[in-house]
C-alpha cells in the first residue's frame, strides 16, 4: 500500500482538496465524497488501526442528545408547511398593511419573522411566502425584483432567527451553548429584517409607482380574517419554544419537543389535523434530516481523518501566515473562506468541515465562539441567496410563475446580499451585537 504520509501534512492537504473537488465534479453527493476520501486518507495514511478511532467520533456526533432538536424543529416546519397557520397569519398582516405603500412587502418581512422563529427551516418559509406573497405583490402592480427579491430573502431569514438549524448544528460542531447562541442570534437576525424592510421603504418613497397602493378593487373579495385565530396560535408557539429557552425553563431540545406539540395542538383545533397530514409531515421530516444526518457523517469522519495527520496545526499555522497573526484580518481571511464554499457547498458541510478548524483559531485569538457562531450564520445567510447555487432562488423557483428565471430572482437578490454583508460587516465591528446579553 502506497503511504500517503510520505507525502507530508501540505502535499496531503492538497491531495485531499483535489481528490474531494474530482469527486463532487463527477456528481457524487457531498455526503459520500466526503466519506470515501475520509475512508481512503485513513487507510492510506494510518491503515486499518485509525478506523475505529473515526467511527468512535462518528457515534459522537450522532449519539449527542442536543441533535435530537434537529428532527423536531423539521417536523415543526414540515407541520406549518402543510396548515393553513402561515396563510392565516398572511392574510391578517395583509389588511393591517395595506394602506401602506409598500405594505405588503413589508408585511411579508414580517410574516417571514414570525415562520422563520417558529421553525428555523428556510425551505418551507420561502416556498410558503413564494405561494402566498409573490403573487399578491405581482399583481397589485409591485416592481418585480422588489417582489421577488423581497419574497426570497425574506424566506431565507430562518438561518438567522433562532431556533435556527443553522445554529444548532454550529453548536453542536463547536460544543458551544445553543441557548447563548439563539440569545445572541436574535439582535442580528432582527437588525437584517430592519435594513430589509428600510431598504424597501426607501425604495418605494424614492419610486412610488414601484409599489402602487392598492384600489378598492384590488382588496380580495374575502371575509375579514379572525385576528384573535390568525396571530393565537403563532405567537403562542413563539413564546413557548423561545421563552422557555430564554427563561430557563427547558433545554433546546425540550423547547423543540414543546413547539411540536403546540403545532400539533394547533392544527388539531383548527380543525386541520389529519393521518395523512402527519405522514407528509413526517415524510419531509424524514428526508431533511436523512441529509443532515449523511452530510454530518462524512464531514465529521473527514474532519477527523484530517485532524489526526496534523491538519488542523497546519491550516491555522496557513491562517496566522496569510493573516499576518493579526484578529481581525484572520477573521476576514476566514470570513472569504465561507463566502467561497457557501457559495457551491451545502451549509452542513460548510459547517461540519470547517467549524472544527476554525473554531479552535477563534478561540485561541481571544474572541468569542457565541459571537463567531453568530458571524459564520450571518455568513451561510448570503451564501442561501448567492450564485450560482443559492438554495433559496432554487426554492422559490419551484413556486414562482413560469416567466420568472432563475437569473432574473438571482438578480433581484443583488440588493438584499449587499445588505447581508453591510449587517455581516457590522456584526463583524461590533461584537455587542450578538454578546448585549451577557
Amino acid at each position: 500500500m502506497f503511504e500517503l504520509a510520505s507525502l507530508g501534512i501540505g502535499y496531503g492537504s492538497l491531495l485531499m482538496l483535489v481528490l474531494l473537488i474530482v469527486l463532487l465534479l463527477t456528481g457524487m453527493q457531498l455526503a459520500f465524497a466526503t466519506g470515501l476520501v475520509a475512508l481512503v486518507f485513513a487507510l492510506g495514511w494510518f491503515g486499518p488501526d485509525a478506523l475505529p478511532i473515526v467511527s468512535s467520533r462518528l457515534y459522537s456526533f450522532i449519539g449527542n442528545y442536543v441533535f435530537l432538536a434537529v428532527p423536531m424543529f423539521v417536523l415543526m416546519a414540515s407541520l406549518l408547511d402543510h396548515s393553513g397557520i402561515a396563510r392565516d397569519l398572511f392574510d391578517a398582516m395583509a389588511r393591517l398593511g395595506r394602506r401602506l405603500r409598500g405594505g405588503v412587502a413589508i408585511q411579508t418581512l414580517v410574516v417571514a419573522v414570525i415562520l422563520a422563529s417558529m421553525s428555523g427551516v428556510i425551505g418551507g418559509e420561502t416556498v410558503l411566502l413564494g405561494i402566498l406573497a409573490l403573487p399578491q405583490m405581482l399583481r397589485l402592480g409591485y416592481d418585480r425584483k422588489l417582489a421577488i427579491g423581497t419574497t426570497c430573502a425574506g424566506g431565507a431569514l430562518g438561518t438567522m432567527l433562532p431556533p435556527s438549524i443553522v445554529l444548532i448544528i454550529y453548536g453542536l460542531t463547536a460544543n458551544v451553548s445553543i441557548g447563548d447562541l439563539f440569545k445572541g442570534a436574535f439582535a442580528p437576525a432582527l437588525l437584517l429584517a430592519l435594513l430589509y424592510m428600510g431598504y424597501v421603504l426607501i425604495r418605494v418613497w424614492l419610486k412610488p409607482d414601484m409599489a402602487p397602493l392598492p384600489s378598492d378593487q384590488d382588496q380580495p373579495e374575502t371575509p375579514a380574517p379572525n385576528f384573535f385565530k390568525a396571530l393565537l396560535f403563532p405567537i403562542l408557539s413563539v413564546v413557548v419554544v423561545l421563552g422557555s429557552i430564554y427563561g430557563g425553563v427547558a433545554s433546546v431540545t425540550e423547547a423543540s419537543a414543546l413547539g411540536v406539540v403546540g403545532i400539533a395542538l394547533s392544527t388539531w383545533v383548527r380543525g386541520e389535523l389529519s393521518l395523512a397530514m402527519v405522514r407528509k409531515a413526517t415524510i419531509s421530516t424524514l428526508r431533511v434530516c436523512g441529509m443532515i444526518i449523511w452530510i454530518g457523517i462524512g464531514a465529521t469522519a473527514l474532519v477527523g481523518v484530517y485532524n489526526l495527520m496534523g491538519g488542523i496545526d497546519f491550516v491555522r499555522d496557513m491562517v496566522f501566515a496569510v493573516s499576518g497573526g493579526d484578529g481581525l484580518l484572520t477573521i476576514l481571511f476566514m470570513m472569504l473562506i465561507l463566502l467561497v464554499l457557501g457559495m457551491f457547498l451545502d451549509w452542513v458541510g460548510v459547517a461540519l468541515l470547517t467549524m472544527p478548524i476554525f473554531v479552535p483559531i477563534v478561540i485561541e485569538l481571544g474572541y468569542s465562539p457565541i459571537w463567531f457562531g453568530v458571524v459564520f450564520c450571518m455568513n451561510m445567510q448570503v451564501s442561501f441567496l448567492s450564485p450560482p447555487f443559492g438554495p433559496a432562488a432554487f426554492y422559490l423557483k419551484t413556486v414562482a410563475p413560469k416567466d420568472i428565471s432563475l437569473g432574473e430572482i438571482f438578480r433581484s437578490l443583488m440588493p438584499f446580499i449587499l445588505l447581508q454583508i453591510l449587517a455581516l460587516g457590522l456584526l463583524i465591528a461590533f461584537p455587542q451585537l450578538a454578546l448585549w446579553w451577557q
